[in-house]
């Protein structure tokens, strides 16, 4: 069992049908997962950033159990939960919860909130009748909502308002790991602001661990410790927070960074902008699947998939202009 780790994935892959081949021969597939791992460690936030399509919230489903990967492990404190099944899939189930992206259609329009929030205790059989009320009384209150919201309907409460609701429901069951699909892409900017310190606060107050993600680094900068950035399926480069932000190494990564506006009305300049479309997770091209958009392209990143190498303190990165580095600490090491 790894120590201090809450959630391991281990070469997670999905691909989909996409219908069949040219003139009818053979499948194809979207491989939208292709080979992912990470860690998170407790009480720590990852972030998961890369463009729309790239496969994030897919890893999110997976880790949920709500996609069945094709190949890999999910490891929960050491545990693989895609081996577990009955009573003990069920109690794993309580430690791992999600806030999904679109705060209205993940509530149901004709249940009350009180039901809404409390279900979770009745289907894993952790609280019953007053108890029930209470917890959820005492669970709105943690996310900053009145006692009588309990007996309103979703439809009676703002974006922000329901998003918590949906955060009070992820957590009332007293989860470890909370997966956070974009949860703040749907409000207001005012109100993304206050979703994300409330996030924050009660990780500090309970120790959540989270995977948090999302297309904006604004967001991941605020809310993660660690980073890892995904490009058509794949993690390229993961890295510290402070790291990742003033050193990145991936030329995607540095293209993602280049291609934010910067608010200064004193510094104006064009954005920065990648060449050429996302290649279809169908048809990934041969070698580095970013070679064809890459201003730092070589030769053999037409040909060959590159390994990830550390090039700092629990900084990976998955490039062919970084490979000398792996062998120099590897160097260093020995």
């Amino acid at each position: 069992m790894d120590e201090g780790v809450v959630i391991r994935a281990e070469g997670l892959r999905k691909y989909f049908p996409a219908g069949s081949g040219l003139w009818g021969r053979g499948k194809a597939f979207l491989r939208a997962v292709d080979g992912v791992s990470f860690h998170v460690g407790e009480g720590e936030t990852l972030g998961l950033v890369g463009e729309s399509g790239c496969g994030k919230s897919t890893v999110g489903m997976l880790l949920l159990g709500l996609h069945r990967p094709d190949a890999g492990r999910v490891l929960y404190r050491g545990e693989d939960i895609l081996a577990l099944e009955g009573e003990a899939k069920k109690r794993m189930r309580r430690n791992i919860q999600v806030v999904f992206q679109d705060p209205q259609s993940s509530l149901d329009p004709r249940m009350l909130i009180k039901k809404a929030v409390g279900f979770p205790l009745e289907v894993n059989g952790l609280a019953r009748g007053a108890e029930v009320t209470r917890r959820v009384e005492a669970m709105l209150a943690e996310v900053g909502l009145r006692p009588e919201h309990m007996y309103r309907y979703p439809h009676e409460f703002s974006g922000g308002q329901r998003q918590r609701i949906n955060i009070a429901r992820a957590l009332i069951t007293g989860p470890r790991f909370v997966v956070f699909d974009e949860p703040t892409s749907a409000l207001d900017v005012s109100v993304q602001a206050q979703i994300l310190n409330l996030i924050k606060d009660l990780q500090k107050r309970h120790g959540y661990s989270y995977l948090f993600i999302s297309h904006d680094l604004s967001v991941i900068r605020h809310v993660s410790r660690r980073v890892a950035v995904m490009y058509l399926g794949r993690i390229v480069e993961t890295a510290p927070r402070g790291a990742l932000f003033q050193t990145p190494k991936h030329p995607y990564t540095r293209a993602l960074m280049a291609a934010v506006p910067k608010p200064d009305p004193a510094r104006r300049q064009p954005l920065a902008l990648l060449p050429g479309d996302v290649p279809s997770p169908v048809h990934i091209p041969p070698g580095c699947r970013f070679h064809p958009r890459c201003p730092e392209g070589m030769e053999v990143c037409r040909e060959t998939e590159p390994a990830p190498v550390e090039v700092g303190p629990d900084h990976v990165v998955a490039c062919h202009l970084w490979r000398d580095a792996g062998f120099e600490n590897l160097r260093r090491s020995a």
